[in-house]
């Protein structure tokens, strides 16, 4: 029977190619098989085509300049006291429970503060148990489930989507959620084709352009197609910026994204643009402080990159940011500052069940970056990509395996790791790595020097680490 599924889904790929004269060479066809059930749903021509690449211009859209925009946290924050004191009056109002949990992720989105992940479990769950998703309350389901993503229990928000759709299936937010959990979780053609459905729905949203193309560009960006990820991102933020109101942190976070996309092929220039861009529209946004912080360190200026990862730090001790700071702390000498750093990462992390999954991958990626507890670093890193089967699980198990002394379970991750063609310094990095560990000089050289030419300071320590690497190899 599924033999039988799949050759029909060939055929109607094949005849659709054909139907719309698509040139082979500018489709992929393999995306076309993916999508053709969805063909079956009646999806426009046009989304195909744009699937394919075909008749669409790989040139991002000029972007506009920042400027800053007026914070609604005041009138948020009167809202949220109003929700409050509405539910503690009626505890059996679920739209000012499911309005809450928005507002708290919202909260949670701006600030990073994962007291406000917390709120948005109990009002989602308060809402729920007053009036259960059999009965009708939609809201409160999706509320849960995005409440699941944010906390990475993927598979349950997963679960939840599905179950949005076959109760509300006409719209495009359970395809939303739906998608980015299978996407956390390796499904990258389950993502793709919930998002080919979500984007046929997203007529309902004024703001559904907006999330379609931010996902289109993750996608884009794991595939390697490093324009097109640029193309989407630029697009998000015009359809952003002609919202109204204009929302002031998705409008800095896709000029920070497209910040991280230069930085991730060594276009320190643009990056450092785009994140103090990021930062204009939003003063003191951690997650634009922080990557400042980083490029400012790949172009050379070290104090100021401690200055920056300081001031996200007193925002969010997020521990990758501490793992950060302690490196440049120690590159500049400061080995007292940088063992307090580290000793913080740790401490973070574990400091709640919580933060224990939130953080175990930068956990295991810091005991591995620094050479130490490599076999818990492994033994973590193992448990999660069981079931988040995702490429940056996969490296993660890569990494950890090479520390450990396991370099034939690090080749087989790392393999894992880049199938999708994903264009990243790091991952490169650490194939060349474990390639070297494997005695394979000739792959270890191809791998660490496309590393170096991608991005030549994609980390502080570790290009320095690949470049000892590299002229150990031409010694």
């Amino acid at each position: 029977m599924i033999e039988r599924v799949i050759d029909l889904e060939v055929m109607i790929a094949d005849h659709f190619i054909h139907q719309i004269a698509v040139p082979v060479a500018t489709c992929n066809r393999g995306r076309l098989y993916r999508l053709a059930h969805a063909l079956a749903l009646g999806l426009p021509a046009a989304l195909i085509l744009t699937a394919c690449g075909a008749g669409s211009s790989s040139t991002p859209p000029p972007i506009p300049a920042a400027a800053p925009l007026a914070s609604d946290y005041d009138s948020a924050e009167s809202a949220i006291r109003f929700l409050e004191d509405r539910v503690k009056r009626d505890p059996d109002d679920i739209i000012a429970y499911n309005k809450l949990a928005g507002y708290y992720l919202q909260r949670l989105r701006e600030t990073g503060g994962l007291n406000y992940l917390d709120l948005a479990s109990r009002a989602a769950h308060a809402s729920l148990k007053a009036i259960s998703a059999d009965i009708g309350n939609t809201g409160g389901l999706a509320a849960l489930a995005q409440v699941e993503y944010a906390s990475h229990e993927f598979a349950a928000s997963r679960d939840h989507a599905r179950e949005l759709i076959q109760r509300d299936a006409g719209k495009s937010y359970p395809y939303q959620i739906l998608g980015d959990s299978l996407l956390e979780l390796g499904d990258y053609d389950g993502a793709a084709a919930s998002f080919q459905l979500m984007e046929h729905r997203s007529d309902e949203n004024p703001s559904g352009g907006v999330a379609i193309e931010v996902r289109l560009a993750r996608l884009a960006g794991l595939r390697g197609e490093t324009k097109a990820a640029q193309k989407h991102l630029s697009t998000a933020l015009i359809s952003a910026l002609n919202l109204n109101p204009a929302p002031r942190e998705t409008i800095a976070w896709c000029r920070w994204e497209l910040g991280e996309t230069a930085f991730s092929t060594g276009d320190y220039q643009t990056a450092e643009r785009h994140y103090r861009d990021a930062l204009i529209t939003f003063p003191d946004y951690y997650r634009a402080l922080a990557s400042l912080g980083r490029v400012l360190a790949a172009r050379g200026d070290v104090p100021g990159a401690i200055e920056q990862y300081e001031r996200a730090i007193s925002i969010i001790p997020d521990p990758s940011f501490v793992a950060a700071l302690g490196d440049l702390y120690r590159i500049s000498g400061r080995e007292k500052e940088a063992t307090a750093q580290y000793d913080l990462v740790e401490h973070i992390a574990r400091l709640s069940a919580l933060n224990g999954v939130l953080y175990n991958r930068q956990l295991a990626l810091f005991y591995a970056d620094h050479d130490v507890k490599a076999e818990q670093a492994y033994e973590s890193a193992a448990k999660e990509h069981a079931v988040r089967r995702d490429i940056y699980g996969a490296d993660t198990v890569a990494w950890t395996a090479l520390k450990a002394g396991k370099p034939n379970e690090a080749q087989s991750a790392i393999k894992e790791a880049l199938r999708l063609g994903t264009r990243d310094a790091k991952l490169f990095y650490h194939a060349g790595m474990i390639a070297l560990a494997r005695g394979d000089k000739a792959t270890a050289g191809d791998y660490l020097n496309r590393a170096l030419a991608l991005n030549p300071r994609f980390d502080p320590l570790q290009a320095m680490n690949a470049r000892k690497a590299l002229d150990g190899l031409s010694e």
